[in-house]
C-alpha cells in the first residue's frame, strides 16, 4: 500500500469520487502466484480491491476482479454487478483455466446474493468456496483447510466500523444542511414588526444551532451509540436521541425564544435526528432492502408530520404572546 493508495482511501471515506474509486477489471497476482495457488475473487472497488490484497500479505496468490462499476461487494451483489454472469464473464477472458490447474475459486461471504454458485460449477469446472466475511480472518481461513468457523461467518458491526461511516454522511449533508439553514435564517426576521435584523440574529443563530444540533446527533452521535440507543427501528432510535439529548442542549442556546419557539426547536432536532439515522439502515449488517424499505415507509410520514409542525409553531412564535 503506497502513500497514494492511503490518501485514496481516506477521500473514499470522506465521500470525495467514491464513485469512481475502481481499478480496471482483470486477473491480478500478489506475491508470486504460481498454477497451483488460490484464486481470491472481489470488486473493482479500489478499497474492496486494497482491503483483499492488504490481508493477501506474505501470501503468493491470484485476484480475479470483476466489473461491479466501483461498487463493494456486498452492495454489487445485491445490485447484481458482482453475480454470476460477470464471474463467468471474467473467468472466460483472463483465461483462468490456463493460469491455474486447480478449479476453485475463494468468493467473499457478501456476495453470495448474487451467485449462483451452482451454475459457475456446471459452465466452467469451477468449485466456489465462500470466504470468510472479513478480510483479515483470511490466514486463518486458509490454514484450516479453507474452512471459516462461526466467527468467520458473523457480520460484526464494531465501534470502529460504524465510526468510519460518519465522515462521508457529513460530507453528502454539507449542501443539502446550508440550503436549509440559509432558508430558515431568512425567514426567521419576518416579525409583527415587518422584517427585522433582530430577528435573524437571534432567531436565525437559534435554528440554525438547532440544525446543527441535529445533525450532530443523527450522525456522529447515533452510529457511535446505535448499541445501547432503544427501539428497533432506526428512526426511532433516531428520534429517541433527539429528545433525550436534545432538550437539555437546547436549553443552552442563547436568547429568549418562547416557549412555542423552543418547542419547535425541539421536534425539529428529533425530525432531524430520526432522518439521518435511518440512513444508516443501509450501512449495516443489520437489515435487508425489504427491511429499509418498511422502515422508511413508517419512518417518512412521522419526520415529515414532524418538521411540518415544527416549521408551523417555529413561524407563528413571533405573533403568540
Amino acid at each position: 500500500m503506497s502513500g497514494t493508495d492511503v490518501l485514496g482511501a481516506a477521500k473514499a471515506r470522506c465521500g470525495f469520487h467514491r464513485d469512481r474509486y475502481a481499478i480496471r477489471p482483470g486477473l491480478y497476482c500478489v506475491g508470486s502466484p504460481d498454477k497451483s495457488s488460490s484464486v481470491f475473487v472481489t470488486a473493482n472497488y479500489k478499497l474492496s480491491f486494497d482491503h483483499l490484497r492488504k490481508n493477501l500479505k506474505d501470501l503468493s496468490a491470484w485476484i480475479l476482479v470483476l466489473d461491479t462499476k466501483s461498487i463493494n461487494v456486498w452492495c454489487a451483489a445485491g445490485k447484481g454487478t458482482f453475480g454470476t454472469e460477470e464471474l463467468l464473464r471474467r473467468i472466460t477472458e483472463t483465461g483462468l483455466h490456463e493460469v491455474v490447474d486447480h478449479r476453485k475459486l475463494i468468493l467473499p461471504q457478501l456476495g453470495a446474493t448474487g451467485v449462483a454458485a451452482h451454475r459457475i460449477k456446471k459452465e466452467t469446472g469451477f468449485r466456489v468456496i465462500w470466504g470468510p466475511i472479513r478480510t483479515e480472518d483470511i490466514h486463518a481461513f486458509l490454514k484450516a483447510g479453507m474452512k471459516a468457523d462461526k466467527r468467520m461467518r458473523q457480520a460484526r458491526f464494531s465501534l470502529y466500523d460504524r465510526w468510519v461511516l460518519i465522515p462521508v454522511e457529513l460530507k453528502m449533508l454539507i449542501k443539502p444542511a446550508l440550503v436549509l439553514l440559509a432558508v430558515l435564517v431568512v425567514l426567521s426576521g419576518i416579525s409583527p414588526e415587518g422584517y427585522t435584523v433582530a430577528g435573524v440574529l437571534g432567531r436565525g443563530l437559534n435554528v440554525v444551532l438547532a440544525g446543527l444540533i441535529g445533525i450532530v446527533l443523527g450522525s456522529v452521535l447515533f452510529p457511535l451509540l446505535m448499541p445501547w440507543i432503544p427501539f428497533r427501528s432506526f428512526y426511532l432510535k433516531g428520534f429517541a436521541i433527539g429528545l433525550v439529548l436534545g432538550i437539555p442542549i437546547l436549553r443552552l442556546l442563547p436568547g429568549t425564544g418562547t416557549v412555542l419557539e423552543k418547542t419547535a426547536l425541539i421536534l425539529f432536532v428529533a425530525a432531524l435526528s430520526s432522518y439521518l439515522s435511518m440512513n444508516f439502515t443501509g450501512s449495516t449488517p443489520f437489515t435487508s432492502p425489504s427491511g429499509v424499505e418498511k422502515e422508511m415507509r413508517r419512518g417518512i410520514p412521522v419526520q415529515v408530520l414532524s418538521v411540518v409542525a415544527a416549521f408551523s409553531m417555529w413561524t407563528i412564535s413571533p405573533f403568540v404572546t
